[in-house]
């Protein structure tokens, strides 16, 4: 009888060793992903306008803000909804990373393995931390934008 338990105590810790990895593994994609798109450069020349014809001094004013309409608006609230959608999806993994390491390091006896592992859970709750602020920061922008539409008189569907 015992001799079952020892072996089902074995088999657990092999299968959260596992979870784990493959936890460290999705970390350092969404680490890499973040930053790759910090590299990303912006265009540094603004194309032509469409007719060829170049904005006079006084014309420029009215040609640098963009066009209001229903795409410019749905567009808007469709790329703050997605960054919000992108970062509550990178937390909850974040969170089921922060639970693995946690695992990992009450099953660990080896005092070196306990630190690297307590070190990589203090990096996660981090960027979790930052993380949670952004999602509230997307949210307040969410609704920024859904108020400044109804100020504005856009019909509600151009902002759902």
């Amino acid at each position: 009888m015992s001799m079952t338990r020892v072996i089902a105590a074995v088999a657990g810790l092999v299968m959260l060793a596992s979870i784990a990895s493959a936890q460290a593994a999705l970390g350092d994609v969404a680490k890499k992903e973040e930053t790759r798109r910090k590299d990303v450069k912006t265009p540094a020349k603004v194309p032509p306008s469409p007719s060829g014809v170049q904005p006079k001094d006084g014309d420029k004013a009215a040609t640098d803000e963009p066009k209001k309409d229903e795409a410019y608006w749905k567009g808007r609230i469709a790329k703050a909804r997605a960054d919000l959608d992108r970062n509550q999806t990178f937390a909850d993994a974040l969170q089921s990373r922060i639970n693995a390491l946690t695992t990992d390091f009450a099953a660990r006896s080896d005092p070196a393995q306990r630190a690297q592992i307590g070190n990589d859970r203090n990096k996660a709750l981090a960027e979790l931390d930052r993380l949670k602020k952004e999602i509230t920061a997307n949210t307040k922008a969410i609704a920024d934008i859904q108020d400044e539409a109804r100020k504005a008189g856009i019909p509600a569907g151009w902002v759902r």
